[in-house]
């Protein structure tokens, strides 16, 4: 008999995951490590100089001068809104990001990764893609249950990042906010527990040394490997994801 009031099934086995905290990443290419302002806002000011159009979708930002950016870095790193981390780009030997993880709400087994900001030397790198893989990981074998991407919807980069990454697209919230005095739609991307062992797979083949040839160039793309675990696609994006 068909069920007159449906409900969503029972979630068996799980318990709301732990907050993130004190958490470093280290892997082959990339290490993650608590941002702190007095350690890393001097340096990532300097590869951030310059390159105004990092800022462009951002809450925040671009910054004047080396003290305001210090400042701002302190304030949102006292936030408890967010989780943030300097992103170490080993094959470089020098900062060239920060990521955070925001709006976790452990009771519903989500967590969102955003506040992404990637100086242009660290972009569309082996290093950048890597820190991706890694605070989703965590997150995943942590016991979250939903894993989040927003970001403006008139930001193809980072709509291409997030199907690339094997986040699925969710759809457009229309006049989601106000950013810098301007309207912002926000599109709306997710990964969840049942796609991750795919994802891991996806990752790993795409990390593995033997994907690359001498000069670095990648045999498999990641989007190849991660586009049959989407469940759909962006239509902003085509195929070229």
């Amino acid at each position: 008999m068909t069920d007159p009031r449906p409900r969503g099934p029972i979630v068996e086995g799980w318990t709301p995951p732990s907050v993130p905290e004190n958490l470093t990443f280290d892997g082959t290419h990339v290490r993650l490590e608590p941002l702190d302002a007095d350690a890393h806002a001097a340096l990532l000011f300097q590869e951030f100089d310059g390159h105004d159009a990092v800022w462009d979708y951002m809450p925040a930002g671009p910054f004047p001068s080396s003290s305001q950016f210090h400042r701002w870095m302190r304030d949102m790193t006292a936030s408890p809104d967010y989780i943030f981390f300097a992103i170490y780009d080993k094959d470089r030997e020098a900062y060239g990001g920060f990521a955070s993880y925001l709006r976790v709400k452990p009771a519903a087994g989500s967590i969102e990764v955003g506040y992404i900001a990637l100086a242009p030397h660290l972009q569309r790198t082996i290093a950048a893609s890597e820190a991706m893989y890694l605070l989703m990981s965590w997150a995943f074998r942590a016991g979250y249950r939903r894993y989040e991407w927003k970001c403006d919807a008139l930001n193809m980069p980072s709509r291409r990042a997030a199907q690339r990454l094997g986040l699925s697209y969710e759809g457009i919230f229309r006049q989601a906010t106000v950013v810098k005095g301007r309207n912002r739609d926000t599109a709306w991307f997710a990964a969840i527990d049942a796609d991750w062992p795919a994802l891991d797979e996806a990752f790993r083949l795409w990390l593995d040394p033997s994907n690359f040839d001498a000069g670095g160039r990648q045999k498999s793309s990641l989007s190849d490997l991660t586009r049959l675990v989407r469940v759909s696609q962006d239509p902003a994006l085509g195929r070229q994801t």
